[in-house]
């Protein structure tokens, strides 16, 4: 345990110079003995937590990648956060996805036992077409990735509300303006009813939503304001976050 914690004193002292630091240096600043940061720095160094160059120590691969990992994870708790206060305060079940290397990917829902998310009874993935999460981001493509995606993934009728083939969607894709909120009305699942907003990040397709079930349908469009609402106070603290 001794060695350990000496081990990561060494690595704080080293990610606090920039240009790198010498072990004498590195050993007072942590009060080490300097035979004891010699052998500790070297085992660092052969196990790519740091990096040696010219008889400066910097930080290597592995710890950059601890560094990442930390704040990759920061980002997703704070979305995850985000969408269950959203959850709480509006009393749905909120979504959140993005359009990536031409798929739809659903990566963060929050629901509860009371208002319990959209079961997935057929693939999010091939039926885009059917749900608003899937409009809201095809919505958002250039004509070239949303044909691209509909050849594909072909429009198919999963409900007698779904739309009924490709040249149907795609006008009805082209009269949603980009940042417009997408509804649908039991058109992926008889039942319930979704509104997706769409969410700006850079040249990337992303999305938040919500599902209320048919009987509750008189309020989709007041907790679809709320929910944008929400996302407009908070967009500064997610703008980085939300790319999870």
């Amino acid at each position: 345990m001794g060695s350990v914690q000496r081990a990561m004193r060494l690595l704080e002292s080293v990610a606090e110079h920039e240009h790198g630091a010498p072990a004498k240096q590195l050993a007072r600043e942590t009060g080490l003995a300097l035979p004891t940061a010699y052998h500790l720095l070297r085992t660092l160094v052969h196990e790519g937590y740091l990096r040696r160059d010219k008889g400066l120590f910097f930080l290597g691969e592995a710890a950059e990648r601890l560094s990442s990992s930390g704040a990759e994870q920061k980002r997703r708790s704070t979305v995850v956060e985000a969408l269950a206060h959203w959850r709480d305060l509006i009393g749905v079940p909120v979504y959140y996805a993005q359009y990536r290397n031409g798929e739809i990917e659903i990566l963060c829902v929050s629901d509860s036992p009371g208002n319990p998310a959209v079961e997935e009874w057929a693939d999010f993935r091939e039926t885009g077409h059917a749900h608003a999460i899937g409009q809201c981001l095809l919505a958002q493509l250039d004509d070239e990735a949303r044909r691209d995606h509909l050849d594909r993934y072909p429009v198919q009728s999963i409900t007698p509300y779904t739309v009924r083939d490709g040249h149907s969607l795609l006008r009805r894709l082209e009269r949603t303006a980009r940042m417009e909120p997408v509804t649908e009305r039991q058109e992926y699942a008889l039942g319930t009813v979704c509104a997706a907003i769409p969410i700006t990040l850079g040249n990337a397709a992303a999305t938040m939503a919500i599902s209320l079930p048919a009987h509750q349908a008189d309020r989709l469009l007041a907790a679809t304001q709320q929910l944008q609402d929400e996302i407009g106070r908070l967009m500064g603290t997610l703008a980085i976050s939300i790319s999870i």
